[in-house]
């Protein structure tokens, strides 16, 4: 059996918007005037961080959205399964939470990270900061704080309805047909859209059904590194550790990272290759494993929670996939992970998918036909996409590894010496965390530095060897 949203599901116009009756079109004050605008029904599949700020910004252009969650209202739900609980919030996803007004609301609670604090086996630690010259962090925010703030605001607009429990089975791209399974009901829930739009993770119902059609091109990579959640809680209502870092352990292969939470716990990260993760099967082995490695950190995470941790689940695994184009005619798109899925190291994936957004709203702005404005955005979009998918790549190498090696150390002094005296010198973390520049516009920028850096010292050094040279012929003749 199917059944189609009833009437009593629709949603009115926006406040201070005035829907022209049968025409499709509404009349919207905008910039002092008022404008004609076509009215759509967006249906968003998703509604995480990108999926509810997808909305957000449809529904203020004064369009008709529904959107459509697969798991029940994170609002209502205790734990959130599957998912990290904290997130790195840098400028990219600021920007795209003022433009709706929650950047001020999202900061207030959100924790800063002013650099990396670096432990080494002995349990001595050193700190590196992201920005010495003009102080810029990162923000530690709770994902289930965040989603529920976007939520709460998609509340407030009468043009946006939620749909919970609801997973797409199928989809008619073609014909904007939707179907919908409830859990406990065996009915099909049917809708229709003008726009599907994909905001459905990782695993996207909605980009299964883009592969589909011809001239989508896909690829995906899991990397031999899988993940484990662990927890350092609160000791007595206070954080075991500064609570104004990002903590890392580099050992190499493998690492550990933590990062504060509102309650004053840390969620902490094992990242580890699965032969890894394989050879420890005991409790000995796992203790003996975290004495060798992390010896400062188990007594802060304790050890009977160490072993129910650690042995409760199995390491999850990380993929990094893209895709192109992120439409299809004026009838579908997809945005954030289901567009570009990353692996978490560069802290990017939430930043990027808001950046999606952000770039989107812009181009719909222009007032363009919606194909236009649909294959504008993949043109301007998927090499940057492409960028910060290799960058979180290279960045955990450089997080496992190269944070503890001199040479690192050295190019970061360095940059941060030509960024103080040449503010055009822009590093290339500081350019993806700190600006709004295209992805790969950073590396681009960070290949004609080392270009640069190569040169100088390239001649410095044949400088010094004929001076020397020269020297030593004076010398002994």
């Amino acid at each position: 059996m199917i059944r189609g949203v009833s009437p009593s599901e629709q949603s009115h116009p926006s406040r201070g918007e005035v829907m022209a009756q049968g025409t499709g079109i509404i009349c919207a004050e905008v910039n002092g005037r008022e404008e004609e605008l076509q009215r759509r029904r967006v249906a968003i599949v998703g509604a995480g961080l990108v999926g509810s700020l997808t909305a957000l910004n449809f529904a203020r252009m004064g369009n008709h959205v529904d959107l459509y969650e697969y798991r029940e209202d994170i609002r209502r739900a205790a734990l959130v399964q599957g998912r990290s609980i904290n997130l790195a919030l840098s400028q990219r996803g600021r920007k795209a939470l003022a433009a709706v007004g929650l950047e001020e609301q999202v900061l207030a609670t959100a924790i800063p990270m002013r650099g990396r604090m670096l432990h080494d086996v002995t349990g001595r630690t050193s700190v590196v900061l992201y920005d010495p010259c003009t102080q810029q962090c990162l923000y530690s925010v709770g994902r289930k704080q965040l989603n529920e703030l976007l939520l709460n605001a998609c509340d407030k607009l009468p043009n946006i309805r939620c749909h919970f429990e609801h997973k797409l089975t199928r989809a008619n791209i073609n014909e904007g047909i939707l179907e919908f399974q409830q859990p406990h009901r065996e009915e099909v829930v049917s809708a229709s859209a003008d726009l599907i739009v994909g905001c459905d993770g990782a695993f996207s119902s909605v980009r299964q059904q883009l592969v589909k059609l011809p001239g989508f091109n896909y690829s995906q990579e899991y990397i031999e590194t899988g993940y484990l959640e662990l927890c350092i809680p609160a000791k007595g209502g206070e954080f075991q550790m500064p609570p104004n870092y990002l903590h890392i352990w580099p050992r190499n292969s493998f690492m550990m990272i933590a990062l504060p939470n509102q309650d004053q716990s840390f969620t902490v990260t094992l990242s580890m290759p699965f032969k890894i993760f394989a050879s420890i099967q005991s409790q000995e082995q796992l203790l003996a494993f975290f004495r060798q490695h992390y010896r400062d950190a188990l007594p802060l995470i304790g050890e009977e929670q160490l072993i129910k941790d650690f042995f409760k689940t199995r390491p999850q695994h990380l993929v990094s996939i893209k895709c192109k184009p992120y439409h299809y005619a004026d009838k579908a798109l997809i945005l954030g992970d289901a567009a570009h899925a990353m692996v978490p190291y560069y802290g990017q994936g939430m930043n990027a998918g808001m950046e999606d957004v952000t770039l989107l709203t812009s181009i719909l702005g222009q007032q363009l036909p919606l194909d236009e404005a649909l294959a504008q955005f993949t043109e301007k979009r998927w090499k940057d996409a492409f960028a910060i998918c290799d960058l979180a790549m290279y960045n955990y190498v450089e997080m496992r590894d190269l944070t503890k090696r001199w040479s690192f150390r050295c190019r970061k002094w360095l940059d941060t010496l030509l960024f103080r005296l040449f503010p055009g010198w822009i590093p290339l973390y500081n350019s993806v965390s700190f600006s709004s520049m295209p992805y790969s516009e950073c590396i681009a920028n960070r290949k004609w530095q080392d270009l640069l850096l190569k040169r100088i010292f390239g001649g410095t050094f044949m400088a010094v060897l004929l001076a020397g040279s020269a020297f030593l012929v004076q010398r002994f003749h």
